[in-house]
């Protein structure tokens, strides 16, 4: 079954991220917490595969208003090629299209195989031209922006 991911998933699906191959966690933002402030945000666009009873699939997918965004996309091993990870990107980028958002973007870690292939499989586009830049915001580095 897929659905609307929920606070109450939270430990199955900390679980399930922490053994998939591929993956980075954050303590702050990937802490129950964290996801609970994300889904408050962007309520009913995250989305879980569920099969009896055992989330088995995830998507945390949200946007700010002009571009969706897609993080924490798996399916368990187990349960990959059945059509689970299609139609969690559907349910996702339906629930995105309601919210009036026509752009949607992810990260992928360029040695994550089986996850590229997935992206290039259903068609979404690799950007060339682009390069990505994070910055980790903390009270620390705030204050070197006003010096």
């Amino acid at each position: 079954m897929i659905r609307a991911m929920k606070i109450e998933d939270y430990d199955q699906i900390f679980k399930l991220w922490t053994h998939i191959q591929g993956f980075a966690l954050r303590s702050i933002d990937d802490s129950r917490y964290g996801v609970d402030v994300f889904l408050k945000r962007n309520p009913g666009i995250s989305v879980v595969a569920e099969e009896d009873g055992k989330i088995v699939g995830t998507i945390l997918c949200g946007h700010d208003g002009r571009r969706g965004c897609c993080y924490h996309v798996c399916v368990h091993p187990e349960y990959r090629r059945r059509g689970i990870g299609k139609s969690m990107v559907v349910f996702a980028m339906e629930a995105l299209h309601r919210e009036k958002i026509n752009k949607v973007s992810l990260i992928a870690f360029t040695k994550n195989d089986v996850g590229n292939a997935f992206w290039n499989e259903i068609g979404w586009t690799k950007r060339e031209d682009l390069n990505y830049y994070d910055f980790v915001l903390n009270e620390g580095n705030i204050v070197k922006f006003n010096e």
